[in-house]
């Protein structure tokens, strides 16, 4: 425990919760530290185990969370602390989410004020929202004599007598400000403060039942049950692409708002499914409200505040929606459970995904994870009875699943420059003749991943990374996808100068754009990528205007493949399957087919007949025939008994040690110390250290140690006896510890 000298001033007094105050107390700051630090509880200020605090840390105030008491607060002479400064007219954060802050430490062996940080990352929502100025109308006050203008006016207030804000009653009266202000110089209002306003409206369970299927309804019981027992359940809702998962984890969530429980729902990609905050609003007339990286700031204060006071009953979110401080949290839900991007790769590496497993224990509350595509670990629990299981086998109204067929490249190769088959642009050409859309999915942002020089062979290489530079032809810039490195595309080759002669080399989304304009001229074409021009708002946009009708051809990466509904969508093509297949990533077969099966699963989702045409150069390859044959129980089957063999989660534990720095022989020779510093174990394996694939990232080095053990093997106390057992790393060395990682670069 570290404990720090007296200083500071005292701040206001505000008892959070009805316990007695302690004279020392440890406090966790949202720093890279070890665990809480003491501090002094000044004369008149009441603190309890969740409040919410501003302390001093050195020369700076920082905000911090009061924490269980330890057997060491309580020896300490407060008279040689620092004082509390002050106390947040904050709720309290409970003690479900303080357990969960410290699992979530020790799980990923992160500092616990890193953990922390995540909770208390919007330090503006520690103060209340400021009550908003209004007028209360006094009808008795009404002049003799009415201007149009203030006719309308009185109107208003007479069928809605409430206070008004000033803009709120001249805009729904249809006057001007200046109307409203004589009237209230005439004493027509009384001033009056209103509470700060909802960032949502509050959902209503009752607007919109579906018509749900027998076998909807029967999954909809289940989750209802797991509901209404108020403990802790998992369930896995295992349903093909359109089959109403969605519309089944709705009547799950009602449960939970009719038990006046708050509701999350995490979600992949929070900023792109506007399609799926229309559908909320349809079944409850108010959408959730939403949190992820692209909401404004002042939003994000509403959000967190609101949750925190329990005004917001339903969040829609990014993974970091789990570390909101929820004040009666009743259910949880992940939507596409299989999803990489619950992964978090930096300052704190958690998966999602198994953290919300995880919060719904402690805090005693079940969980719903839904997927056309289980992950093998999900699907393995619920083989084992650790999850309970849904199965929704054929599609809403039943609308077909689309015919999928792969097509040989070997035999049905594109015409030279080209990478659509002849056999694809056929199928396209028939969509479009019929009025329906087609999707072309690559997932290979930018116009090219390789450029080089005819004469000398150069290759545009990032100077920050082991990375090929990406030529973004529509911005006319060359970037790196790893730093953000961009340099504008050279007329000529830096190494020879001989001008004119750079190729792109394979194909990108826009290249793709250039071939499918050449074939089909007069076609509507829209290109969705993430890193486009216009960010979410315009994606959003895009994926609209697609629902509509407005396009004839989709060209798209990987984010159309995440649970769009297109009407119109009757032919999907993927241009290179075999992406996914060429690394050594121990999921790359599990992605492969998840990944493919969602793409082409957005055809056909109206019950119009449908067909999913796979590009490969491998036919033959277990994913593509899993996929085509229909049988994914094969696949699984065949997935799950290859991990079991080779001992791979779920049925075996990795991490990873990530040795970084700035000079290659130092950071190879502080990860090789590291390997020597391992012990002996009959359950535990360290392999390496080896050369990460991609060997440099932002001008640092980087090494990986992978540690392979038993289901049931202590990975975190191991790896915390090869660390302290090793040197100190130090100038820029830096290690990063992934439990479970699920990339391998």
């Amino acid at each position: 425990m570290n404990h720090q000298s007296v200083r500071s001033a005292i701040g206001p007094a505000l008892t959070s919760e009805k316990e007695k105050p302690l004279a020392v107390v440890p406090v966790l700051v949202p720093l890279p530290v070890p665990g809480p630090y003491s501090y002094a509880v000044p004369d008149q200020m009441n603190v309890s185990p969740g409040s919410i605090v501003q302390v001093p840390v050195g020369p700076r105030q920082v905000p911090g969370l009061v924490w269980d008491s330890d057997e060491t607060a309580g020896t300490v002479d407060p008279a040689k602390l620092r004082p509390i400064t002050q106390v947040f007219d904050c709720p309290p954060v409970d003690k479900t989410m303080r357990g969960f802050i410290d699992w979530v430490a020790a799980w990923t062996l992160t500092p616990p004020g890193l953990v922390a940080r995540m909770v208390l990352r919007v330090p503006a929502a520690f103060d209340p929202e400021p009550w908003v100025p209004a007028l209360q109308p006094m009808p008795e006050m009404k002049p003799e004599r009415l201007t149009p203008a203030r006719k309308r006016v009185f109107e208003l207030i007479e069928d809605n007598p409430g206070a008004w804000t000033k803009s709120g009653l001249a805009h729904a009266a249809g006057v001007s400000a200046s109307v409203i202000d004589g009237l209230a110089k005439a004493g027509t209002f009384d001033p009056v403060m209103l509470p700060p306003e909802p960032v949502v409206a509050a959902p209503d369970t009752g607007r919109k039942r579906p018509e749900l299927t027998p076998l909807q309804a029967e999954a909809a019981d289940t989750l209802r049950t797991a509901v209404a027992a108020d403990a802790y359940s998992a369930t896995l809702i295992d349903g093909v692409t359109g089959s109403g998962k969605t519309e089944v984890y709705f009547e799950a969530v009602a449960a939970a708002l009719e038990k006046e429980r708050q509701a999350l729902i995490l979600l992949p990609e929070i900023a792109l499914t506007a399609a799926f905050l229309e559908r909320f609003h349809d079944r409850f007339g108010a959408r959730p409200a939403e949190w992820h990286s692209d909401m404004a700031p002042k939003m994000r204060e509403k959000v967190w505040r609101q949750v925190a006071e329990g005004r917001v009953r339903v969040v829609a979110g990014a993974r970091s929606a789990l570390f909101l401080p929820y004040k009666e949290l009743g259910l949880i839900v992940i939507d596409e459970e299989h999803d990489q991007a619950y992964k978090q790769d930096e300052r704190v590496f958690y998966n999602a995904r198994d953290m919300a497993v995880v919060r719904a224990h402690l805090g005693n509350l079940p969980i719903v994870l839904a997927s056309a595509t289980p992950s093998i670990e999900s699907r393995v629990n619920a083989e084992a009875g650790r999850y309970g299981a849904v199965r929704l086998a054929s599609r809403f109204g039943e609308a077909a699943l689309p015919d999928l067929r792969t097509i040989d490249m070997r035999k049905h190769p594109p015409a030279r420059g080209g990478f659509l088959s002849p056999v694809l642009l056929k199928a396209v050409g028939r969509a479009i003749e019929r009025g329906e859309q087609a999707l072309l999915f690559l997932n290979r942002r930018g116009y090219a991943p390789l450029t080089l020089c005819r004469v000398c062979g150069h290759r545009f290489q990032c100077p920050n990374c082991s990375a090929w530079l990406v030529e973004h032809r529509f911005r006319r810039q060359m970037q790196c996808h790893h730093c953000g490195h961009a340099e504008p595309v050279p007329e000529a080759c830096p190494h020879c100068g001989t001008l004119d002669h750079l190729v792109a080399c394979g194909p990108g989304v826009e290249r793709l754009v250039e071939e499918v304009v050449h074939h089909f001229p007069d076609a509507r074409t829209v290109m969705l990528s993430s890193d486009m021009p216009g960010g979410a708002k315009r994606l959003r946009l895009e994926l609209d205007a697609i629902a509509k009708g407005e396009a004839d051809i989709v060209i798209g990466t990987q984010l159309v493949a995440k649970g769009h509904h297109f009407p119109k969508m009757t032919v999907v093509g993927v241009v290179d399957a075999d992406i996914g297949l060429t690394n050594g990533d121990p999921r790359s077969a599990e992605r492969t087919f998840q990944l493919l099966h969602q793409v082409t699963g957005r055809a056909g989702r109206t019950g119009e007949q449908s067909l999913g045409l796979i590009q490969t150069y491998q036919p033959e390859h277990p994913v593509m025939a899993a996929l085509v044959s229909g049988d994914r129980e094969r696949f699984y089957e065949r997935e799950i008994g290859e991990r079991q063999r080779a001992g791979l989660p779920p049925f075996g534990r990795l991490a990873a040690l990530i040795i970084s720095g700035e000079d290659k022989a130092e950071t190879e020779k502080y990860a090789r110390s590291l390997r020597a510093a391992a012990p002996p174990s009959n359950e535990i394996d360290m392999l390496g250290p080896a050369e990460a694939p991609l060997a440099l990232i932002r001008g640092r080095h980087r090494f990986r140690l992978l540690v392979h053990g038993d289901r049931k093997a202590d990975l975190q106390a191991y790896i915390k006896d090869v660390i302290a057992a090793g040197p100190k790393p130090r100038g820029s060395l830096r290690v990063q510890v992934d439990i479970d990682p699920q990339s391998f670069l």
